[in-house]
């Protein structure tokens, strides 16, 4: 398990991108450009995250596809894909195609359960078959099925068309690069059942007696101790992962700021942001008893120092840290830089050459 002084192994940065619902094209190629940067700085993977009907990218599948053409070593991925909105025979062909276009180099993460809002799109996503569609983790599987290559169809000629009966394009190695998304036990468990790598984000759902500090109720603030809830979480993997040749990757997505070469202007936006966010970090939020982790503002030292007392940071020798989604685009050149250069080798990371 990782400890202070044992380096980090690789750094990553996810971005869910914004624009302006009139005229979004500038939104998409300042997505473009921050992946691009990555790479230069030396990230090992850049991430984005689906927002859908928002001033969000929707389609991070298709936006990875042109990334492919605009970077030759990062690696690019989704955090997360919720699998409620996609056909998954469909998302194998997009993820097997991009995998392609990047020379093996996608990375997707994927959730499963209802999709959220589904009240509000059913009629527009499902309008023939809501009542019936599976969210559960059996369309996990089905997804998984298909990329590891098992049949979707069956092998034959109808006139002159030649039918595979695997998804094609067929990537092989692409499902042992594919993650899940989790926020529970239960979540962390089939993920390591499966063989699929393991995403730790900001975001984990309060359960009884997992990470709960001692003699709390579960309505006092602060019942919960999150680093100790992803922990859990890490152990409950790798107890289901077992024996089974190879160990999966684990990363934690956590939101941190470094101010070490932000202006007074941009360093007191930050700090606004973050304490703008600090009352959900109290108690459970909502009907999913959601537990938020606090944003990390600071120096590369501060964070650091924050870090390597977070117990979920110390279960992983990974990190991709989440950008916000508010600032602009110096703000965000200015976070990546001094990710990259000064708090990825604070915690004992080494940008990659291209």
């Amino acid at each position: 398990m990782p400890h202070q002084g044992e380096p980090l192994r690789r750094l990553g940065f996810l971005t869910i991108g914004t624009f302006a619902e009139d005229d979004p094209g500038p939104g998409h190629e300042e997505v473009l450009g921050v992946i691009e940067l990555g790479e230069r700085l030396g990230f090992d993977s850049a991430w984005l995250r689906h927002r859908h009907l928002q001033p969000g990218i929707s389609s991070p599948v298709a936006v990875l596809a042109a990334a492919t053409q605009r970077t030759t070593r990062i690696e690019l991925g989704t955090a997360v894909t919720p699998l409620g909105w996609e056909n998954p025979l469909r998302l194998a062909e997009d993820w097997a195609t991009v995998d392609v276009l990047s020379g093996g180099r996608l990375n997707p993460g994927f959730s499963t359960g209802t999709p959220m809002r589904f009240g509000d799109v059913r009629d527009a996503l499902y309008p023939d078959t809501a009542d019936v569609e599976d969210f559960t983790q059996r369309r996990g599987e089905r997804l998984l099925a298909l990329l590891r290559g098992e049949p979707a169809g069956t092998r034959g000629t109808q006139g002159i068309e030649v039918f595979s009966d695997r998804v094609q394009p067929h990537s092989p190695g692409l499902a042992a690069r594919t993650w899940c998304g989790v926020g529970s036990t239960g979540s962390a468990r089939w993920a390591g059942e499966q063989g699929l790598n393991l995403l730790l984000s900001s975001v984990v759902r309060a359960e009884d007696g997992v990470g709960q500090r001692p003699g709390s109720a579960p309505d006092d603030d602060h019942a919960w101790d999150f680093g100790v809830v992803q922990a859990a979480h890490v152990e409950a993997y790798r107890a289901a992962w077992g024996e089974r040749e190879g160990r999966g990757r684990i990363s934690q997505g956590l939101v941190a700021i470094p101010t070490d070469s932000a202006t007074p202007s941009q360093v007191e936006k930050y700090r606004a942001y973050a304490a703008s966010r600090d009352a959900r970090t109290a108690r459970p939020q909502g009907p999913g008893r959601l537990l938020f982790e606090r944003d990390l503002v600071g120096s590369s030292a501060q964070i650091a120092e924050r870090l390597w007392e977070h117990a979920g940071f110390r279960a992983v020798n990974e990190a991709v840290f989440a950008l916000p989604f508010t600032f602009e685009a110096a703000d965000y050149e200015q976070i990546l830089t001094d990710l990259a250069g000064s708090l990825g080798p604070a915690l004992g990371w080494s940008p990659s050459s291209s």
